[in-house]
């Protein structure tokens, strides 16, 4: 196997390609194709600054890691949804093209089989394959959605390139098999984007979502149970006035001569049976007789 030399990987994939049939696949592969030539044609980058490799459904290209980066976006922000635009608007239904993308640099090798080598083409891989781009790609109005490394955005993108503005890039954390991968995602974050950085960009909270907010339909939070303020106490010498309407239990021993016999604790007072059990009776009790009695 030769030694890793540094590229720059551009990575394209065709959306819903194993749903067409095998004359729209041979259609969409030649498409594919020839964006791919148009783009690069664009970016100033020739033959023998590039080199690519056939998965099916998509194509790499490892390029020079001397051709300009920023001509190699510049050139995909613009050429490419051009491109989508004019096959599409001729194309059946079944044979339109929408395609995600990938730009990433590192080190590849080439091994004795004509295969690449090297953890930063697979990392470049897993950000193609990432179901953030997918969903990115649906909400895409012109065919195509861009994602830059974590290293191409350092050395190019956040420095406000002519015809790259680094505005218009935000970064998302993807998911992928092998763990969270960070990228630069360029245009609208979709809603499932777990990663917005430090540019405050995202959506407002779906209601239900946050815990602030109930969702709708939801039944309301119950509200915390309010206690009964405690009963005031009787000025020394009186009677405590009887209550004018049933009340909810409160603390402490309660009387209930509001009809019947008296209960007191757990016991019932009635007929020739006196006793109270499992209570207690503090303070002057009076049974019987009239309230002036024994003062």
């Amino acid at each position: 196997m030769k030694d890793p030399v540094s590229r720059t990987m551009l990575l394209l994939d065709i959306e819903k390609y194993s749903d067409r049939d095998d004359v729209e696949q041979a259609y969409l592969r030649r498409v594919l194709y020839d964006i791919a030539d148009r783009a690069l044609a664009r970016a100033g980058i020739d033959g023998t600054q590039r080199r690519r490799a056939d998965r099916g459904d998509s194509v790499m290209e490892l390029i020079d890691a001397a051709a300009s980066v920023p001509a190699l976006l510049r050139a995909l922000l613009t050429e490419v949804p051009a491109q989508l635009h004019g096959y599409n608007r001729l194309a059946s239904s079944s044979a339109q093209i929408r395609l995600r993308g990938v730009v990433a640099a590192g080190y590849v090798a080439v091994d004795e089989h004509g295969g690449w080598v090297g953890s930063d083409l697979n990392h470049a891989c897993r950000l193609l394959d990432a179901p953030l781009l997918r969903a990115a790609l649906r909400e895409r109005d012109n065919g195509f959605a861009l994602c830059v490394s974590e290293g191409v955005h350092t050395g190019i993108v956040r420095h406000d390139h002519h015809g790259v503005p680094a505005a218009d890039f935000h970064p998302v954390t993807l998911t992928s098999k092998n763990g969270p991968l960070r990228g630069w995602l360029h245009g609208l974050v979709p809603r499932n984007g777990d990663d917005h950085g430090d540019t405050g960009a995202g959506e407002t909270p779906v209601p239900g979502t946050s815990g602030d907010v109930p969702a709708p339909g939801a039944p309301a939070a119950p509200r915390p149970a309010r206690e009964a303020p405690a009963p005031a106490e009787p000025a020394p010498g009186t009677r405590p006035a009887a209550p004018t309407a049933p009340t909810a239990p409160s603390r402490g021993v309660v009387f209930d001569f509001g009809g019947g016999s008296p209960r007191f604790g757990g016991s019932l007072v009635a007929g020739d049976q006196h006793g109270v059990s499992g209570g207690q009776v503090t303070g002057d009790v009076h049974l019987g007789g009239t309230a002036g009695e024994g003062a």
